[in-house]
């Protein structure tokens, strides 16, 4: 059990809700499941990392709106629940093989048995001719050879029973992790998965001397769009926009939502020219379609998005690959948004900063 959850189940419970509420009260956020969740986190583990990050966004005077909420859940709480979970699995784990062992334990000693009863037998066999004497050694095998098949038996049935256990823990577990890495908005991996599959992606280009390339997606001007229509016309956006990426991002590409209304995407063995009409493409399809208000059917004008992306250098480690695919991003920016921009084609001051 965390932290969290045992203070929230002691005497000390009702003190760590009821700061919780004045908190959010007085940092103006509304006090929804999620919001209680995190700021719960907040009052009953105030060293933890997600104390810290809420400390920074309140210091900054950061809204705490829907959007930062869920970044917020996406980054710290899968952890949690993930690691509850995991030791759950590990307890019904542990039980499960202790019953098989003991099973195993038992048919040993039944098989040992029915050894001694085997060797007993023949030696009396040998010794006896009375035909009495005889059926009572052969009643006592076959009783023996009874006990010793229900024992089997049963440590079959036991062994079947814990591989059907396990497999369901296996699929659970499965399920637990894909909800713990995926962003609850977009169904796109979240940024902690994202940063796993970049390291990964880069030992592998490394193993295999294969091409890498990383890009680096952002909405235009969505703060004001957020401002002038609301967050969750915002989330409609955000949606949309990562349904283009998911599509385009098919496997053994891998997209993210990085943050807030930021993209990323890995490409691993392709060149440059590729990645570059595939953000194109991407551009194009978000640019090009008029989006409307799901509410009231407003017309909410073209939505578009930057983007840049840089080819990894051999041995280049993933946090410098992904300043050098912001750089681009940013010079996408400067140079008047909508377009996407290779970090190889920058003055190397650029790519340095």
């Amino acid at each position: 059990m965390s932290e969290v959850e045992t203070a929230l189940r002691g005497p000390e419970a009702y003190k760590v809700a009821s700061r919780a509420l004045e908190l959010m009260e007085r940092h103006q956020v509304w006090p929804t499941a999620l919001n209680f969740e995190l700021w719960t986190h907040y009052v009953a583990d105030p060293d933890g990392p997600l104390a810290r990050e809420l400390t920074r966004l309140i210091s900054i005077g950061e809204p705490m709106t829907e959007l930062v909420s869920e970044e917020l859940a996406a980054t710290y709480l899968p952890k949690v629940r993930l690691n509850d979970q995991i030791r759950d699995a590990g307890d019904i784990l542990s039980k499960e093989l202790e019953a098989v062992a003991k099973a195993i334990q038992n048919a040993q000693k039944s098989n040992a048995a029915f050894g001694k009863e085997l060797a007993g037998a023949t030696k009396n066999l040998d010794k006896s001719t009375d035909v009495e004497a005889i059926k009572v050694v052969v009643s006592n095998l076959a009783d023996a050879t009874r006990r010793v098949h229900r024992e089997n038996q049963s440590l079959e049935s036991r062994l079947a029973e814990s591989t059907s256990e396990v497999e369901r823990l296996r699929e659970h577990l499965e399920q637990v992790r894909r909800e713990a890495t995926t962003d609850g908005l977009t169904n796109l991996a979240n940024r902690k998965a994202f940063d796993e599959e970049l390291d990964r992606a880069c030992a592998e280009a490394d193993r295999q001397g294969t091409p890498l390339c990383l890009a680096v997606l952002d909405i235009d001007h969505f703060k004001g769009f957020n401002d002038t229509w609301g967050h969750q016309t915002g989330d409609q956006v955000i949606r949309y926009v990562a349904s283009v990426i998911g599509r385009v991002a098919a496997p053994p590409r891998f997209a993210a939502r990085y943050g807030g209304e930021e993209f990323a995407m890995i490409f691993p063995r392709e060149n440059s020219a590729v990645i570059a009409a595939s953000l194109e493409e991407i551009r194009v399809e978000v640019s090009s379609r008029m989006l409307k208000r799901r509410s009231t059917n407003e017309d909410l004008g073209a939505i578009t998005i930057s983007s840049g992306f840089a080819e990894r250098r051999p041995g280049e480690s993933g946090h410098s690959i992904m300043e050098r695919a912001d750089a681009a991003l940013y010079a996408s920016k400067r140079n008047g948004r909508n377009r996407v921009t290779a970090a190889e084609g920058m003055p190397a001051s650029a790519n340095a900063a």
